[in-house]
């Protein structure tokens, strides 16, 4: 009778808020278009809200004669009497400079998590996966010659290229799962930073919303609906750096607005061995707002690269001076890839303050990757190079209901949602190659289907000086595969299911000063070729997570974020380098302390601050061999940024990552580093000059580093040591872009 009972609290609920005096309005920016999150507050009463996404607020007691205090980050806040009580609000908010006196912490707001919005605007980015890097303690590092996705770091975790971290694009998700490569890769090449409107983020496995792979954390990017200028870009740099930017409204109305934005980039790179890289990105959005206020959105994007590589080169090479740090053992290592997608968005309003959110989306995408770990560990003749490739097609369909109750001074929020993810990976191939030309043997090749439904209830109730947040979340999952290396025909699969309760718990007795507490379960899948044929291995991993923090404001201009943090992982995913795989390994335990400070001592700057600590460790494991290779120990980042009203802006952005243990008794060491990067810029009218410094101070440092097995052809006698890819040297690159 569980149906029966929540449909009576609703209909309870419902009744009950009926009976209450409610004055409902509307936020909205200078076209027209939601301002969601925006603080509305009544200065009698003191009673305050929130917009949702439609801009939509409701609050309780208001009268005739009161004022309401309406901010929202990035606008000019401004004060609105009520005069009518009968007819609905009408606010609008005009776009202003970024400023933290406009930022009040909510129960809603993550002020940290907003504060991305300055780096948005101000920090030039080299790819849509730099983005990632707004995430406060989270690293990234490019192995493979930019084409492909990169690797990350984050709370103690490596992350390869995306096993433990969600990652999606307007509701879309970017992580393959069962991937040729790697579990949960995420290559985020197929955006073009320049579309990006919004970004949210969050640690930990807490969040109702977020499912397979969100247990370290989740990162979302909200593409721009409209185009406020039209732009052309063109960036030259060294190492024969090219790139051109091209984006162009097509409409721009109250109700239909489309833009067109068009990316190439191509570079060479430091490597002794040009690169090759080219990428071309090109994408078409059309948005309308119909006369009941319903909104429909579609969009389409396509995307290629192709490149060579260097690949991983052992240290002692190195030392011996058989190459040199952008050397190479095998230069034939590289890649190439594509994908399109098609995005389809409904949202219908079903209320004042409720709307149905239906999201369609359609991949086809293609890989190929060819690397060489070991040299000749394997095979002393041809080499140990090996080819990684797919061909996925991958549909999703998900409707999500929203819903907010006011009674009193409290507001209910409720929302509800259903889902389905399919992936349907052709000859995903794994082959023993040579020269990128010659297929010695195939390793492993066959047709991988696996099916995500799921659902999930999430509930947000604001009483005063107390938010209880709750959620829980089910997930279903079909397993199939095919091994078409198989004498015989054989059709294995496999089925599992995880309940994911959330809970989390926050207290803020006035406007800048909260404290929290989140606790959750979060998972994630492991490959289909694993689950599908060992009976011993966890299908679905769970990760359980506690936070305990706090968010202050203890000045108008500074905002300062901790966090101390716990979370157990069922299983480990370890790297392997001499296959170029990932494998389960034990269960792990991790713990932390995250520290974030944002800081504006005059309208024209900004300062930002993150440190964390993390450790982690193996379980049942020796004591001495517990280590989790790769995983940071600590990190920081840190930046100046500036916005002149005069038309400068710069900034300069720190980032540092320390030793940390690269096998798991601490015998190899993968090195850390410190890199500063700068950028300066003058805007003229409608024409933008820009310098941008990679590697300001000429730092040598290692971008991504393993301990890994190998043999060169001369050597008799395998090594274990470093093997690591040389970050950028010293990288000068200009701009030119002009709006119209």
């Amino acid at each position: 009778m569980p149906h029966v009972y929540f449909t009576t609290v609703f209909i309870l609920l419902g009744s009950f808020s009926s009976f209450s005096q409610t004055y409902v309005g509307k936020v909205f920016d200078d076209r027209h278009g939601p301002v969601e999150d925006a603080f509305v507050q009544n200065i009698h009463t003191l009673q305050h809200t929130h917009t949702d996404a439609n801009g939509m607020f409701q609050l309780e007691h208001a009268e005739i004669g009161d004022s309401l205090q309406v901010s929202a980050f990035g606008y000019t806040p401004v004060i609105y009497q009520i005069t009518n009580t009968a007819e609905q609000a009408t606010i609008p908010l005009k776009p202003d400079i970024f400023s933290l006196d406009e930022v009040i912490i909510t129960q809603s707001i993550d002020a940290i998590e907003m504060l991305a919005d300055i780096h948005l605007e101000t920090a030039p980015v080299n790819s849509s996966q730099d983005l990632l890097r707004l995430v406060p303690g989270l690293v990234i590092g490019q192995h493979a010659g930019g084409g492909k996705a990169e690797q990350i770091f984050l709370r103690g975790f490596d992350i390869d290229h995306g096993t433990d971290i969600a990652i999606s694009v307007d509701g879309m998700p970017v992580n393959m799962v069962s991937h040729a490569h790697g579990q949960g890769y995420a290559d985020m090449h197929f955006l073009i930073p320049e579309t990006i409107d919004k970004m949210k983020f969050g640690k930990g496995p807490y969040y109702a919303d977020q499912g397979n792979l969100a247990t370290a954390g989740y990162v979302t990017f909200k593409t721009k609906e409209r185009l406020d200028y039209n732009l052309f870009q063109f960036d030259l740099g060294q190492f024969e750096t090219r790139r051109l930017l091209g984006m162009f409204s097509l409409a721009d109305s109250d109700r239909n607005t489309a833009y067109l934005a068009t990316e190439y980039q191509q570079s060479n790179g430091p490597f002794e061995s040009p690169q090759n890289f080219s990428r071309f990105n090109v994408m078409g959005k059309n948005s309308i707002s119909l006369s009941n206020g319903d909104h429909v959105g579609i969009t389409a994007s396509y995307f290629t690269s192709t490149w060579d590589a260097s690949g991983q080169i052992p240290q002692r090479a190195v030392q011996d001076g058989t190459i040199s740090r952008f050397g190479a053992i095998d230069d034939t290592e590289g890649g190439q890839t594509s994908r399109g997608n098609l995005l389809l968005e409904y949202r219908k309003n079903t209320g004042q303050r409720s709307f149905i959110k239906n999201n369609f989306y359609y991949t086809d995408y293609r890989f190929e990757l060819y690397s060489n770990f070991t040299f000749f560990l394997e095979d002393s003749i041809h080499g140990d190079q090996i080819r990684q490739k797919e061909h996925r097609q991958m549909f999703g369909v998900q409707s999500e209901y929203n819903h907010a109750l006011t009674f009193g001074s409290s507001e209910l929020l409720l929302q509800g949602s259903l889902g389905l993810r399919n992936d349907m990976s052709d000859d995903n191939e794994l082959s023993h190659t040579a020269n990128r030309t010659v297929t010695i043997n195939p390793i492993q090749l066959g047709d991988i289907q696996e099916t995500n439904l799921y659902g999930y209830l999430d509930a947000v109730l604001d009483i005063g000086i107390w938010t209880l947040h709750a959620g829980v979340r089910l997930d279903q999952f079909d397993f199939r595969y095919v091994d078409l290396l198989a004498q015989t025909y054989q059709h294995l699969t496999r089925q599992e299911a995880i309940v994911s309760p959330k809970l989390s718990i926050v207290y803020q007795p006035a406007t800048n000063f909260q404290v929290y507490a989140q606790w959750g379960k979060g998972f994630h899948s492991n490959d289909t070729r694993g689950v599908v044929v060992s009976t011993g291995l966890p299908v679905l991993p769970a990760a359980t997570g506690v936070d305990l923090g706090v968010l202050w404001k203890p000045m108008p201009t500074l905002v300062v974020q901790t966090a101390v943090w716990y979370l157990y992982l069922e299983q480990e995913f370890v790297y392997v380098g001499d296959a170029g795989i990932v494998e389960p390994g034990p269960p792990t335990r991790r713990q932390g302390l995250d520290f974030s400070a944002r800081y504006q001592p005059w309208t024209w700057m900004y300062a930002d601050l993150d440190l964390n600590v993390a450790r982690a460790r193996a379980l049942d494991q020796p004591e001495g061999e517990d280590y989790i290779p790769l995983a940071p120990d600590f990190t920081a980042m840190a930046g100046v940024h500036c916005v002149s009203p005069s038309g400068i802006i710069g900034g300069l952005q720190f980032r540092h990552i320390d030793d940390r243990p690269a096998n798991e008794s601490q015998s190899i060491i993968a090195k850390g580093y410190t890199v500063v990067d700068a950028n300066i810029g003058y805007t003229w009218k409608k024409l933008e000059l820009g310098i941008q410094i990679q590697n300001l101070f000429n730092t040598e440092w290692n971008e991504t580093q393993f301990a890994t097995e190998s043999k060169l052809q001369h050597e008799a006698e395998p090594v274990e040591e470093i093997h690591f890819t040389p970050g950028t040297p010293f990288f000068l690159k200009g701009t030119v872009s002009y709006k119209f």
